[in-house]
C-alpha cells in the first residue's frame, strides 16, 4: 500500500466532472457516516426512556457510558460537569466511533487525516474562550492575555495557537502511525501480524479518544479557574 494513499483525503469515492468539480473524499464520507451513527443510534436509544429498574440494555449502556464521561469530567475540572458535557462527550464519542469502525473492511478512519484533527482542535480552540467568556465575562478571560504584563500578550496568544496546533498534531500522528506501521506489516507478514496491530490499533484509538478528550476539558477548566481573581478562593 503507498503510504501517500493511507490518508483519507487522498482516496476520491466519487467526484462530479463538470465545472465546478465536486470531489468526495473518504474523509468526508466517513465522517458523514460516524456523525449518522451516532445521531441514530442516540435517536433510538432515547426515544423511549424509562426510569424503572428494568431498563432496556442500550439505555443502559448509555446511561454506564454518559457517568462515565460526566465523572472523569469532574475529577478533571473539579467543577460541576453539566455545561462541559455535551461538547467533551461529543468530541470523545466521535473519536472513538471513527477509531472503533476500522475493524471494517475498506473502512478508514477519518482521525487519519490532517483536516479531521485540525478540525476537532479547531473547536477546542473556540470552545476554551467561549467557556471562559461564560464563566468571567470578555474582561476578565482576555485579562489573562496581559498578565503579569501587557509585554506577555504575544507569547500567551502565541502559548494559545501552539497548544490548539500540538493537540491536532497528536491526534494525527498517533493515528496515521498506526495505519502506516499496519500497512508495512501487511506487506511482510500478511496474517498474523496485521491482526494483532489492528487490535493494538482499536486500543490506541480509544486511548487517544481519551486522551484528546481530557486535554480538551483541561484547557477549558484552565480558562475558568486560573482566571478567576484570588478573592474566589478556588
Amino acid at each position: 500500500m503507498d503510504s501517500i494513499q493511507i490518508s483519507p483525503d487522498n482516496w476520491i469515492l466519487w467526484q462530479w466532472e463538470i465545472w465546478p468539480v465536486v470531489k468526495l473524499n473518504a474523509t468526508i464520507v466517513f465522517t458523514w457516516l460516524v456523525m449518522a451513527i451516532l445521531a441514530t443510534s442516540s435517536w433510538l436509544v432515547t426515544r423511549r426512556l424509562t426510569t424503572g429498574t428494568d431498563i432496556p440494555r442500550f439505555q443502559n449502556l448509555l446511561e454506564v457510558l454518559v457517568t462515565g464521561i460526566r465523572d472523569q469530567i469532574r475529577d478533571v475540572s473539579r467543577q460541576e460537569p453539566g455545561k462541559y458535557l455535551p461538547f467533551v462527550g461529543t468530541l470523545f464519542l466521535f473519536i472513538a466511533m471513527a477509531n472503533l469502525l476500522s475493524i471494517v473492511p475498506g473502512y478508514r478512519p477519518p482521525t487519519g487525516s490532517l483536516s479531521t484533527a485540525a478540525a476537532l482542535a479547531t473547536c477546542v480552540f473556540i470552545a476554551v474562550p467561549l467557556f471562559g467568556i461564560a464563566s468571567q465575562g470578555i474582561g476578565g478571560y482576555f485579562k489573562h492575555y496581559v498578565q503579569p504584563t501587557l509585554l506577555m500578550l504575544p507569547f500567551n496568544a502565541i502559548g494559545e495557537v501552539s497548544r490548539t496546533l500540538a493537540l491536532a498534531v497528536r491526534l494525527y500522528g498517533n493515528m496515521m502511525s498506526g495505519t502506516v506501521i499496519a500497512a508495512i506489516l501487511i506487506g511482510f507478514v500478511p496474517f498474523f501480524v496485521p491482526v494483532l496491530m489492528q487490535a493494538l490499533g482499536l486500543l490506541t484509538g480509544m486511548i487517544q479518544a481519551y486522551i484528546f478528550a481530557v486535554l480538551a476539558m483541561v484547557y477549558i477548566a484552565s480558562a475558568n479557574v486560573a482566571r478567576r481573581p484570588p478573592s474566589s478562593g478556588t
